[in-house]
């Protein structure tokens, strides 16, 4: 199996185009045409993991965190970064990083906390904007299902938690076919008319290309007439954050015990207690203070992240409870996320979990 077949996968979960424009997700060392012999899941890439995918046979690693966020002008090996490029280079190791496309996912990073604190009714709690199109087409009517069957399984016509989403309306289309062209109805050098249907379907612009391939394989015309629109619409299935609901209400104080405990945190930063209990929860994996103001005005009880600075915290003004549980805590899961993901796509492939632990920060 080739680096390929395994990155074009976890890019149709996750599309490189979802990434924030700040991030360098995608395969940042390697060809895309080696063949994969072993998989290291991790955090963060350093020298040590490195090392342990050599040890454990391992020439792809795929990691959150991307090793390379800036340019590198040089590689002399003068801090960490360099040095483990250079180690990976030099043993044929590849790296992959899966960072905010995946953060962005309703299913990705913080959807798999929302699942590990039993989370209800989930939703993005930042969706994203200017990421939807409106794909129009006309085909005759006999052929309009084929299409619509085509599309329906690039991935078009997905409107939240409902799929095969399309509007349909018949018309009267015209053409007049030229010379070297073989119509599927009407004669050369003649106008036609076709009664044909007018299909719209929503689709993300990750998704465009294979729309548009399978309505092209799958239409009879040798020239599909096609229309794409962007929409503003928010896309309910990418985002920043995620928010839902507990089964049952919890105390502010009980809560925070549970999630020292499944997050296994050494501590907890958080605000003044507001003495009410916990019912909707919200949660971003990493640094998330940015997403405060979307957790208060959707009238979160708690909001948990990671990197809130001293003054971010009377943010909060008494509205919601803050719990900061640390960058490395709250993204913990992401390497049971791809493990999942990878085995349920490759069951029989060798993929490992590092056993380094690569949280930089320690704690008395």
């Amino acid at each position: 199996m080739k680096i390929k077949e395994i990155t074009s996968y976890l890019e149709s979960f996750a599309p490189l185009a979802l990434q924030e424009n700040y991030d360098n997700s995608g395969l940042l060392i390697g060809n895309y045409e080696t063949e994969v012999t072993g998989i290291l899941i991790t955090l963060d890439v350093l020298e040590e993991i490195v090392v342990e995918a050599k040890k454990k046979g391992a020439n792809l690693i795929i990691a959150h965190h991307p090793i390379i966020f800036t340019g590198l002008k040089k590689l002399n090996g003068k801090n960490y970064i360099e040095r483990t490029i250079i180690d990976a280079i030099k043993n044929d190791i590849a790296i992959y990083a899966i960072h905010t496309n995946i953060d962005n996912m309703l299913d990705g990073v913080n959807g798999k906390i929302a699942q590990k604190l039993g989370l209800q009714n989930t939703k993005i709690l930042d969706t994203k904007t200017n990421h939807l199109l409106k794909l129009v087409y006309f085909v005759p009517i006999e052929q309009a299902e084929i299409t619509r069957k085509a599309v329906f399984e690039a991935g078009a016509g997905q409107i939240g938690k409902y799929d095969m989403c399309s509007y349909n309306v018949q018309g009267k289309g015209s053409f007049r076919a030229g010379e070297g062209t073989d119509p599927f109805v009407g004669k050369k050098g003649e106008l036609h008319y076709e009664d044909e249907t007018r299909v719209e379907v929503i689709l993300p612009k990750s998704l465009l290309i294979n729309v548009i391939k399978s309505l092209v394989e799958s239409h009879p015309y040798e020239e599909v007439a096609y229309d794409i629109y962007s929409l503003e619409n928010d896309f309910s299935g990418a985002g920043s954050g995620i928010i839902g609901d507990l089964n049952n209400e919890i105390s502010e104080i009980e809560f925070l015990a549970i999630l020292k405990k499944l997050f296994n945190a050494n501590g907890i930063r958080y605000t003044k207690l507001l003495n009410k209990p916990i019912k909707k929860v919200a949660v971003c994996g990493g640094s998330g203070s940015f997403l405060l103001q979307n957790a208060i005005s959707k009238q979160a009880d708690i909001f948990i992240s990671s990197d809130f600075k001293y003054h971010q915290f009377f943010d909060a003004e008494n509205k919601i409870l803050i719990a900061d549980i640390g960058h490395f805590e709250s993204e913990q899961f992401t390497k049971e996320l791809i493990y999942e993901l990878l085995i349920k796509k490759f069951p029989k492939f060798a993929v490992h979990f590092t056993e380094v632990n690569t949280n930089p920060i320690n704690y008395l």
